[in-house]
């Protein structure tokens, strides 16, 4: 009786001898394309979730925003007629026109405090660690608290202040000001936002190889020098992961203008997101859905120009 040997790995099956490089190949290449049934038990369930409760509302939304639907009972289609009131509505132009200009300031001010502190805490300093964990702290609290807590110091604290050394600009509060308002605002949402882009920061000067400082350091090079020669160029692409996430984040502030402010005074800090929540419980549901409809697209450009800027640019995070 000839026992017959079982197929190797290496065997091509149909002609039973050592298979080729090609054929090799290609198994490994197809068992490559096979997906094992596991990944869709993860997958399926978190996409059918994220349709039902993101995707289709979504679609919902834009449909309705055709429409003048007022949240509940019957509704007419309109066209694009939403979409041309908004051009020429003033209160939906003056949020725009907040939110746009709140979210260039503060990322501007951001930047430049978190990369000013990242340079700081990444030098041989005393207590860096422990002073890099206290700078973490705000990222870590609700909005509204916080909102709430500086409401109660620009209100009190500082007006109170102001009057005992004789200040006259913050005896009284800026909350109260249409043209200082805003500026307690960028305060706040700074003040909560920078130890996230410090961190990013802190990352990219860890990947900076400190080689380059020594030889710039012997050939006379200032830290004035260095900043702009070395520090800057070799963060450039963080800069614009910030920047880019910071415009972002931005343009849907909410919490920390409702605490701070509630839109005010008058409307002169109310912003989009604002002003879309507040049309959904006034009646104005199709109106601002195509508001939301606008503003998603504006979020979806800034999206496109994210991986526009850092499309190509091999950035160590870690």
């Amino acid at each position: 009786m000839t026992m017959q040997t079982p197929l190797s790995r290496d065997t091509d099956p149909a002609t039973s001898g050592p298979a080729t490089a090609a054929t090799r190949v290609h198994r490994r290449v197809g068992s490559l394309h096979r997906t094992e049934g596991m990944y869709y038990l993860f997958l399926v369930p978190a996409l059918v979730l994220f349709t039902a409760f993101v995707v289709a509302p979504a679609c919902v939304g834009i449909f309705y925003s055709f429409t003048d639907y007022l949240g509940f009972g019957a509704w007419h289609f309109l066209g694009i007629e939403n979409y041309r009131a908004l051009v020429s509505d003033p209160s939906i132009l003056s949020s725009y026109g907040f939110t746009l200009g709140f979210a260039v300031v503060t990322v501007i001010v951001t930047q430049v405090i978190a990369l000013a502190l990242a340079i700081a805490l990444s030098k041989r300093i005393r207590f860096a660690a422990g002073l890099r964990s206290v700078f973490v702290i705000p990222m870590v609290i609700s909005g509204i608290i916080v909102a709430y807590v500086f409401n109660f110091l620009f209100s009190n604290t500082v007006p109170a202040l102001a009057t005992s050394v004789g200040f006259g600009p913050l005896e009284q509060s800026i909350l109260g000001d249409p043209n200082l308002a805003w500026l307690a605002i960028v305060i706040v949402s700074a003040w909560q936002t920078v130890p996230g882009a410090l961190l990013i920061y802190t990352a990219g000067l860890t990947s900076i190889p400190e080689e380059l400082y020594e030889a710039s350091s012997l050939d006379g090079a200032t830290g004035w020098k260095q900043l702009r020669a070395i520090t800057l160029p070799l963060l450039g692409g963080f800069v614009v992961i910030n920047t880019v996430l910071g415009v972002k984040g931005y343009l849907g502030a909410y919490d920390v203008i409702v605490g701070l402010t509630n839109g005010g005074p008058g409307t002169a800090t109310s912003s989009v997101a604002m002003t879309i929540f507040g049309g959904f419980t006034g009646g104005d549901y199709a109106y601002q859905m195509a508001n939301a409809t606008v503003f998603f697209v504006i979020t979806v450009l800034i999206s496109v120009l994210q991986l526009a800027a850092t499309r190509g640019r091999n950035l160590r995070l870690a």
